[in-house]
């Protein structure tokens, strides 16, 4: 492990040791790790969308902030609901609903959407942050984005606010920054957004091999489907948008 990631600031051990302590860095400066590699908005895989300003493209102006990195919509699973289905052999993503925010040649990652961390409450993490919070908002469920760095915090957001370094992906955002989370809870964020720790990540070609293998299936999201609070069904939900039988699963292909 090269030294950067020795530096790796882990946040889920700060939390149980040093409750009441303030993190004045963003999350982006926290880490150093291979979701850099995927989520660079100037890589040759990301793509500005052209034409007429669309409604994120004026969010963006209205904030005096350039327009942010688009996710090309032309290849891949990028903006697409990833399914797991029984076979597959991997118990962390049993019955688990993944957001794709990268899928390209050299490699893919999600968030996944309706699971939770366990042992962390989002007022701790946000008091760690340094960000004051009104009594309401405590409670809001702080998600198990993946298995992969689970002290990386990633808020999956709707597009009305962006930040410099927000990767658009299909009508939804993604962004590593404390500024979005200080934005939200003062009023100015975006009306609808998830707050993850990790995610999951995929290797070259890996994605592709299961997505062959039939161990997922895919789905155009939904706001409702990514962001309400009903965790324990987007499981079915996420299927009855295809329209495919619970009996047939295991027959049916991985792309909807």
């Amino acid at each position: 492990m090269d030294d950067e990631q020795d530096k790796v600031f882990d946040l889920m051990d700060q939390l149980k040791a040093q409750i009441g302590a303030k993190v004045k860095a963003s999350l982006d400066d926290l880490y150093a790790s291979p979701a850099d590699r995927l989520l660079k908005t100037k890589s040759e895989s990301v793509m500005v969308e052209s034409g007429s300003q669309s409604a994120t493209e004026s969010a963006a102006a209205s904030q005096g902030k350039d327009i942010p990195a688009v996710l090309g919509s032309d290849r891949f699973m990028n903006g697409r609901l990833l399914i797991a289905m029984p076979q597959l052999n991997d118990k962390r993503f049993h019955r688990a609903v993944i957001f794709i925010c990268m899928h390209r040649e050299d490699g893919a990652m999600g968030i996944v959407i309706n699971r939770l961390v366990g042992g962390i409450t989002y007022g701790e993490l946000m008091r760690q942050l340094g960000i004051e919070l009104d009594a309401n908002s405590n409670d809001r469920p702080v998600h198990f984005g993946g298995p992969v760095e689970p002290s990386r915090g990633f808020v999956l957001h709707s597009p009305d606010r962006v930040e410099e370094n927000t990767v658009l992906i299909e009508g939804y955002g993604l962004t590593s920054t404390t500024d979005i989370l200080r934005a939200i809870h003062k009023g100015e964020g975006p009306n609808r957004n998830i707050l993850a720790l990790g995610y999951a990540g995929w290797g070259p070609g890996q994605l592709d091999s299961e997505l062959r293998q039939n161990s997922w299936l895919a789905v155009n999201p939904d706001e409702a489907l990514v962001f309400d609070l009903d965790f324990d069904t987007k499981w079915e939900r996420a299927i009855a948008k295809l329209g495919v039988d619970f009996a047939m699963l295991s027959t049916e292909a991985g792309h909807a």
